[in-house]
C-alpha cells in the first residue's frame, strides 16, 4: 500500500513539473513531495483500506449465510443486487475519503512551491500495474489503474495527451485498445529518438510488434518521417530500413518487399541501413520490425553506458589524467549529453489516435520535463492528424 501511495504523490510531482514547463517567462520550478509526510500519511489510507476489506468480508459472510436459509432463488438473487449495491456505497465513500488526503497532500505542495492547481484535476486510480504485469492487463484486471484512467481521460478529451513512465507493453497496448488506432493504420509502433554523429534518429519500431508486414513498415516510414520533420524540425528527413546488408535482395522477404513499397513511396528512402551505419549519419528515420528494433535500442543503451563508464574510469585513474580531463572538461558534457536519453524525454506510440508518449522508466524531473516539451510540440504540430491525412493519400494512390 505505501509503495502505491508513493506512486500517486509521485504523479503529483509530475503534475507540479508539468505546471512549472507551461509557465510562461519564469524561471521553471519542479514541487518535491515530502516523503515522510507521505508515509505518514500512508498509514491512514491503510487503515482506509482495512475498513473495506473487512466490509467485503462482512457482506460475503452474510450472504453465505442467506445462502443456507433455504432462501428461493428470486429472494437470493435480490440479496446479493443489495449486498453489490452496498458495498459500491460504501467503497465510492471510502475512496473520496483517500481522494480527499491526496488533494490535501498535492495542495500543500503546491502552496509550498507557489504553483497553481487551478487548470488541474486529480483523479482516483487505485490501481498499479507493475513492471512485470502482463501488458493485457491494463484491459483486465488492472482497469482501475492510472496508465488505464489515464488513456481513457484522453480519448474522453479531457487533455491532448498522455505520458507515462510506467509498463511499456502495457501502455502499447492501452494506445491500440482503449485510445484506438488511426484509421488505416496497421499498428502502432514505439518510437525512440537516439543519438548519432549529427543529432539524431528515429526508430521505429522499438518492441511493440516483433513480427511484421511489409506495409506496417512502410507506414512506419511514413509515421517517423512526419515526426522528424514536424517535432525536430528536420526538412525532408531520410528513411532507412534496417538490415543485413546494403543490396536490395537482402534480408527475409519482409525486408525485401518493404524496400520495394518504400523505394516507390514518396518518402527520402535512403536504402537498407546496416547495424554499424546507425551512428554514422547513414539515415534520420530507421524502420525495423520491433524484434530487430528492440534489439539495437538495448544494445546502443549498453554501449552507451560502457563508453561513458570506461572514459570516465581513463579521466579520474590519476592525477595526470584529472588535470587532462579538466582541459576537456566541457567537450565531456557535450559528448555526455548527446547521449542522455533525459535531453530527450520520451518517445512517442506513432499511430495511435490521440498522442501518447512514454518516458524511460527511470525518468526523473527533468526527463519529464523534456518529454513534456516534445509532446507539446507533437500536439501543436498536429502530428496525428499529418499522420491521417498521409496514410488516406498512400491509401488513394494504392486503391487507384
Amino acid at each position: 500500500m505505501r509503495k502505491t501511495i508513493l506512486r500517486k504523490l509521485a504523479c503529483i510531482g509530475l503534475l507540479m513539473a508539468a505546471a512549472a514547463v507551461s509557465a510562461c517567462g519564469s524561471a521553471n520550478k519542479v514541487a518535491v513531495v515530502d516523503v515522510q509526510k507521505v508515509q505518514q500519511d500512508s498509514a491512514k489510507i491503510q487503515a482506509i483500506q482495512k475498513e473495506i476489506t473487512d466490509k467485503n468480508a462482512e457482506i460475503q459472510n452474510r450472504l453465505t449465510t442467506d445462502s443456507q436459509a433455504g432462501l428461493s432463488d428470486e429472494d437470493m438473487q435480490k440479496k446479493v443486487q443489495e449486498a453489490q449495491q452496498e458495498r459500491m456505497i460504501f467503497v465510492q465513500s471510502k475512496q473520496k475519503q483517500i481522494q480527499s488526503m491526496v488533494e490535501t497532500q498535492s495542495a500543500a505542495v503546491a502552496k509550498e512551491n507557489n504553483i497553481s492547481l487551478n487548470r488541474m484535476e486529480i483523479v482516483h486510480a487505485p490501481g498499479v500495474i507493475t513492471m512485470e504485469d502482463e501488458p493485457t492487463e491494463i484491459t483486465k484486471g488492472k482497469s482501475d489503474s492510472s496508465m488505464a484512467e489515464g488513456c481513457r481521460q484522453l480519448v474522453a478529451g479531457n487533455g491532448d495527451a498522455f505520458i507515462s513512465a510506467g509498463n511499456s507493453g502495457a501502455l502499447v497496448v492501452g494506445a491500440t485498445l482503449l485510445v484506438k488506432r488511426i484509421k488505416g493504420i496497421k499498428r502502432v509502433a514505439f518510437a525512440p529518438i537516439m543519438p548519432k554523429s549529427k543529432g539524431h534518429f528515429m526508430l521505429l519500431d522499438a518492441g511493440a510488434n516483433n513480427e511484421c508486414r511489409p506495409e506496417m513498415l512502410q507506414q512506419f516510414g511514413v509515421m517517423g518521417s512526419i515526426y522528424m520533420e514536424k517535432v525536430m524540425h528536420l526538412h525532408n528527413p531520410r528513411v532507412g530500413l534496417a538490415n543485413i546488408g546494403g543490396e536490395e535482395n537482402k534480408g527475409t522477404q519482409v525486408q525485401v518487399d518493404a524496400y520495394q513499397m518504400l523505394k516507390a513511396s514518396k518518402l527520402n528512402f535512403v536504402g537498407n541501413v546496416e547495424g554499424r551505419a546507425l551512428p554514422v549519419d547513414a539515415a534520420d528515420v530507421v524502420v525495423a520490425d520491433g524484434f530487430t528494433g528492440n534489439m539495437i535500442l538495448k544494445v546502443y543503451e549498453g554501449v552507451a553506458m560502457v563508453l561513458m563508464s570506461k572514459i570516465k574510469g581513463i579521466f579520474t585513474k590519476s592525477t595526470k589524467n584529472k588535470l587532462a580531463a579538466s582541459v576537456v572538461l566541457k567537450d565531456m558534457k557535450e559528448l555526455k549529453k548527446m547521449f542522455d536519453y533525459t535531453e530527450v524525454g520520451g518517445a512517442p506510440i506513432l499511430g495511435a489516435s490521440k498522442p501518447v508518449f512514454k518516458a524511460h522508466g527511470s525518468a526523473d524531473a527533468r526527463t519529464f520535463k523534456s518529454a513534456i516539451r516534445l509532446t507539446k510540440q507533437y500536439v501543436e504540430s498536429n502530428v496525428v492528424g499529418l499522420i491521417a491525412d498521409s496514410i488516406s493519400d498512400y491509401q488513394t494512390k494504392e486503391n487507384s
